[in-house]
């Protein structure tokens, strides 16, 4: 039996071998935290708790992300462009099946929003649009820049990348907290349940994105930023965009 045979079949004495990873781990740990976070602030109405594990849920989801992420790339795994193009399709998926029960629900109801519901501003979505939208310019010039073997200028447009999706998580953060802080939540009428489990969704998904970022960071900055990781990571990053005007459109404006 040839090496090659031999090596696809496991060697005779040699099982196949499993490297063991904690990023699974500890992304998993940020989500449970991010389920306590809800329990302490609308079951238990605790908001010290709240904020403690919001702020442990995020951090672990990113760095558990970033980790394997980064983990992959050390094993010279990277990111597959089919395997993402799958993951965008069943994620896809489960937005439009949010969006699908949303608008049943909405035509099934006498009046939308319910008489409860405060008057959401419409001023800061489309400025949280115009930041994410300009975050998908900014991330193609960067791999634009790395395709002609740009390192420097790709890693500039890389960090402002960051930063544009970092506001639109600040900012989406604000939105909740002023919200939240008028009665305003995922418990008073339907529409704060579709409100913040769909903004709350996305927002995950942003933060899964910068995580993948932040996981490239270490080869940009040593000059060896990959190409091809930063494509798939770039068409995670539209998926995120696109899925943003789906989501502004239905929920803030129509």
């Amino acid at each position: 039996m040839s090496h090659d045979a031999g090596a696809a079949h496991g060697d005779a004495g040699h099982p196949p071998h499993w490297d063991w990873s904690m990023w699974p781990a500890v992304a998993s740990l940020g989500i449970f935290s991010l389920a306590l976070a809800f329990s302490f602030h609308f079951v238990y109405h605790s908001g010290l708790g709240a904020a403690i594990a919001l702020g442990i849920g995020v951090v672990l989801v990113l760095a558990g992300v970033a980790g394997w992420t980064s983990e992959a790339m050390g094993h010279g795994e990277g990111l597959s462009y089919g395997a993402m193009g799958w993951f965008i399709l069943a994620e896809a998926m489960i937005f439009v099946a949010f969006l699908g029960t949303y608008w049943f629900l909405r035509l099934q109801s006498p009046s939308w929003p319910p008489e409860n519901t405060p008057v959401i501003p419409k001023v800061l979505p489309l400025i949280m649009t115009v930041v994410l939208v300009a975050s998908s310019f900014t991330i193609h010039h960067a791999e634009a820049l790395l395709h002609h073997g740009d390192q420097a200028g790709f890693r500039t447009w890389l960090i402002v990348t960051l930063l544009l999706g970092a506001s639109f998580l600040g900012m989406s953060a604000y939105e909740w907290s002023h919200l939240m802080h008028e009665g305003f939540n995922v418990g008073t009428n339907l529409f704060g349940t579709f409100f913040f489990s769909i903004t709350g969704f996305h927002g995950g998904h942003v933060i899964v994105g910068l995580s993948i970022f932040l996981a490239g960071l270490s080869s940009a900055f040593a000059g060896k930023a990959d190409l091809g990781f930063w494509r798939t990571a770039g068409l995670y990053w539209h998926f995120v965009d696109i899925i943003w005007f789906f989501v502004v459109s239905q929920i803030y404006f129509w």
